[in-house]
């Protein structure tokens, strides 16, 4: 069996029997080493080897972590619960409620539109604005399902369709690696072709957010790591937390856009906090060491998320190490003949599977376009379509894998009180309802263009 289909069928069937992320990716990829011919300590070697590639976003994570928990010390979050619920009305007002969280959920949804191509920060965003939220979410009884898939639609379908920011990034890099593989293409054509297959997903956004997960879901109000105080309630805000507050979040925002660094951007903004700190404890309000214990709280918070991105960056390394990634995708070319129809939907899987183990479509597009290119043009598909293709192939996965920052970064915000599974309520709702789509308006597009 092909090792990198194994590797992945094992990662995610355990995921789904609940197995922890880390467990399922450990065991993944021993499996997948193993049955590409490795011995069980070069399988553990290539694992081990491949562990630094996610380092630096594991520790933004965690620095991020630090600095969302140090946010709700100021305050910040309850002065933000206490103006949506004075809009929302304390009557039960229906309507009000239901304006409350279409705006909630709109705002959410631009907010991570934006994050990929007006103020390219990715992921940077989600744990300086969801923890402060969470509470307003719990108070409308908004699904979290919903959120998850708002915030991973919004990670993806931007870059697939709009050439600005990532992006760009990515329609350069289909441009480049068609035109290595023989088909010279216009950057003007990739978001024509990936056009159909983003309505797709576009179609799963609204199914999910108006059918699937409309209704109202009761979560129970929980500390957000760690941040409440001695007497149990929440920490209560002034006019100079809320300014701080406000003030580092902006310095992380600005500096995440400047320096396209995660980690220095919450540094600055951890320090920015600190001298807000510093004051009240020149005041008497409270010792420097219980800040450092907060912080030390959010670095807890997000260790589940670091901990997936390390065992990702192994479980990728094994995967390409094999060698079978280019077997898997030559055979599935032999098997194909002259079937158009079938043709598409084999290239498709074999984007999705890719894309699952590895965990980024950026990556998988140099993989799949050195063979896709070639068997697209013999068996007659236009260049429109083999853009749709390989684009939709190289998309596929990133929603729904368990080693994706677009599936962990909203699990990171919206888990903060230990209420959202990854997998269950993160993962499957993003595969179903963007993954399931874009294969099949991913396949039309490949038919019709």
């Amino acid at each position: 069996m092909n090792a990198v289909v194994l590797a992945v069928l094992v990662m995610i069937l355990l995921s789904l029997f609940r197995i922890h992320v880390v467990v399922a990716m450990v065991t993944g990829a021993l499996a997948g080493g193993l049955a590409a011919g490795f011995t069980l300590n070069e399988s553990l070697d290539l694992f081990g080897a491949g562990l630094g590639s996610n380092a630096g976003v594991a520790l933004s994570y965690a620095m991020l972590g630090a600095f969302a928990v140090s946010i709700n010390y100021t305050g910040l979050p309850n002065l933000i619960v206490t103006k949506v619920l004075s809009i929302v009305g304390n009557k039960g007002d229906t309507q009000a409620r239901k304006l409350s969280k279409a705006l909630i959920l709109f705002i959410i949804l631009v907010v991570s539109v934006s994050s990929q191509n007006i103020i390219p920060i990715h992921i940077a965003f989600i744990p300086i604005l969801i923890p402060p939220l969470i509470k307003v979410f719990n108070a409308l009884m908004i699904d979290r399902r919903a959120v998850a898939t708002i915030m991973t639609f919004g990670l993806k379908a931007p870059y697939i369709f709009l050439p600005f920011g990532f992006g760009l990034m990515f329609h350069e890099i289909i441009q480049r690696n068609m035109e290595e593989s023989g088909m010279i293409i216009e950057m003007s054509l990739i978001p024509k072709a990936l056009a159909i297959p983003v309505a797709g997903m576009l179609l799963g956004l609204i199914v999910a957010v108006f059918i699937t997960y409309r209704k109202q879901r009761n979560y129970d109000h929980r500390a957000i790591g760690g941040g409440e105080n001695e007497s149990g309630n929440d920490f209560s805000y002034t006019l100079p937390s809320a300014i701080f507050g406000l003030l580092s979040i902006l310095a992380v925002m600005v500096l995440q856009y400047i320096t396209e660094s995660m980690i220095f951007s919450a540094f600055i903004g951890l320090a920015v906090l600190y001298v807000y700190f510093a004051l009240r404890r020149w005041k008497g309000a409270e010792k420097l060491s219980d800040t450092e214990t907060l912080m030390t709280n959010g670095m807890k918070m997000m260790a589940f998320i670091a901990f997936v991105m390390l065992a990702a960056g192994g479980f990728a390394e094994v995967i390409r190490q094999t060698g079978h990634v280019d077997s898997l995708v030559v055979t599935v070319a032999g098997w194909l003949g002259d079937s158009k129809g079938l043709a598409a939907l084999m290239m498709l899987l074999v984007g999705l599977l890719i894309t699952m183990g590895i965990g980024s479509s950026f990556s998988t597009i140099p993989i799949i376009a050195v063979i896709f290119v070639p068997l697209a043009e013999a068996i007659g598909f236009s260049p429109l379509a083999t853009i749709a293709l390989i684009g939709t192939a190289g998309a596929l996965g990133d929603a729904g894998s368990p080693a994706s920052d677009s599936t962990l970064g909203p699990t990171a915000g919206l888990n903060v009180d230990g209420q959202h599974q990854h997998i269950w309520d993160t993962c499957v709702p993003t595969f179903v309802h963007l993954n399931v789509p874009l294969i099949i308006f991913g396949w039309i597009a490949a038919m019709i263009l």
